[in-house]
């Protein structure tokens, strides 16, 4: 039987990557600069990118990454955010 994990909501003003919202499955809707509507799995992302992350100075220091214009290029680059 599989279990089914529960998919958290999150509307924010930036992309955001936090160490508190690892493994909980929390998809992420945020408004870009252009007025496009971004959205994504953060679990998703953060897997993919786990090393890079785990690696940025303001990670390590803030527990978290973001960036206010838009999704970052490294992001836009993946195959899967969902």
């Amino acid at each position: 039987m599989k279990k089914e994990m529960k998919v958290n909501e999150l509307t924010t003003k930036r992309f955001v990557i936090r160490k508190s919202l690892i493994g909980t499955n929390t998809v992420i809707t945020f408004t870009n600069k252009n007025k496009e509507l971004c959205m994504y799995n953060h679990d998703v992302v953060y897997e993919q990118l786990k090393d890079k992350f785990d690696n940025m100075n303001c990670f390590n220091k803030y527990n978290s990454y973001t960036n206010s214009n838009n999704l970052p290029v490294f992001v836009r680059a993946l195959d899967k955010i969902m």
